[in-house]
């Protein structure tokens, strides 16, 4: 990489890094200006647009990046899975670790997938989907399931997902210490993919009413 190239790639990441330290003090990227992002990366505020042609284009690349850190942990968690035969704690252990080491990512991504803009909520829908339909397929193979067709083992996978992304805010600012062990984040989500997967194995299908008469 040459030395005006590599000078661009720092320039871009630290309006990404600005953005990220805004936002940890409890703001939206809804609510970010171009001209306080600039300001925070100590870059003038043309030089964003080198990089960015808006704002969403922004949180594009934020996107972009933590679905990068997503699937390189989950890429992790599969190995696990598939080496030391699904132990959900451990699995959840390794993931909470990635959480915890990339937190400002972590934190962009539990709070924007509710946020203001529209196309960031959609690419951070569409990563969601993706990690599913990966997820799906690695239980497909695992074939810890199987009496459930390819339908119901994406249901699994859409619960695992959307369950990990719901308990985000909680893994990330921890609720008060006096709650029980059991209500404590890294117990209930261990115990809610716990819930899902023993569930999805036992799983025969709902009872058909008797016919009428």
């Amino acid at each position: 990489m040459s030395a005006r190239a590599e000078q661009k790639q720092q320039t871009r990441l630290a309006l990404m890094d600005a953005a990220r330290r805004l936002m940890d003090s409890g703001r939206g990227f809804g609510s970010l200006s171009l001209r306080e992002v600039t300001r925070e990366a100590g870059v003038v505020p043309t030089a964003f647009y080198r990089h960015f042609q808006e704002m969403d284009e922004l949180g594009l690349a934020l996107v972009a990046e933590v679905g990068g850190t997503f699937r390189d942990t989950l890429r992790v968690v599969r190995q696990n899975e598939f080496e030391l035969g699904g132990i959900v704690e451990a699995s959840t252990r390794i993931f909470l670790d990635a959480v915890s080491a990339n937190r400002s990512q972590f934190l962009f991504l539990a709070r924007e997938q509710y946020g203001g803009s529209q196309r960031v909520r959609q690419a951070i829908a569409a990563m969601r989907q993706r990690i599913t339909d990966d997820l799906a397929a690695d239980l497909k193979l695992m074939n810890r399931m199987p009496q459930l067709d390819d339908a119901a083992m994406d249901v699994v996978a859409d619960l695992v997902v959307k369950t990990v992304f719901a308990t985000l805010p909680e893994l990330i600012d921890p609720p008060a210490d006096n709650l029980p062990v059991h209500l404590q984040p890294e117990a209930k989500i261990t115990q809610q993919l716990r819930f899902i997967m023993i569930g999805g194995k036992h799983w025969r299908g709902l009872g058909r009413a008797p016919s009428e008469s």
